[in-house]
């Protein structure tokens, strides 16, 4: 018992523990609900946030964003000159003229090309000597 009436006795040992889970339940559900009751428009009518005028310029000339795909494959045993361009085969002089004529429009194009395993090296090579002369450098080389 304590001496003086009133006073409670003290344990010594554990001291007493605030619990937090309860705490943070709480916090985040008038989070929840603070933001599920804010309108976009209150934000922006405070914050005094104007927009930037659209661009009147007229927009640019619509550039060619074409996607080239080119396999090349082994000529003596298929024959041709051992390159495909859409579906043909056709000679490194016409890819080479092809080339040009989109490089003027725009150097954007994709060149993908396309090897076959048996394919000679030299045609891949040959083929990227025409995608430098011609300003092409958006190229990926995959083997089939």
């Amino acid at each position: 018992m304590s001496k003086f009436k009133g006073t409670k006795d003290r344990r010594k040992g554990e001291a007493p523990q605030l619990e937090m889970t309860p705490m943070i339940d709480v916090v985040f559900q008038l989070l929840i609900f603070f933001i599920v009751t804010l309108k976009q428009q209150d934000i922006i009518s405070e914050l005094g946030v104007s927009r930037p005028q659209p661009d009147m310029r007229p927009p640019p000339e619509k550039q060619i964003d074409e996607l080239l795909d080119i396999m090349v494959y082994n000529h003596k045993r298929l024959g041709g000159e051992g390159f495909v361009l859409k579906g043909q085969q056709v000679s490194l002089r016409d890819i080479e003229r092809h080339f040009r004529r989109l490089a003027g429009y725009s150097t954007k194009p994709s060149v993908i090309i396309k090897c076959t395993g048996d394919s000679p090296h030299a045609n891949l090579v040959k083929l990227l000597d025409v995608c430098h002369k011609t300003g092409l450098t958006k190229i990926s080389v995959f083997s089939l």
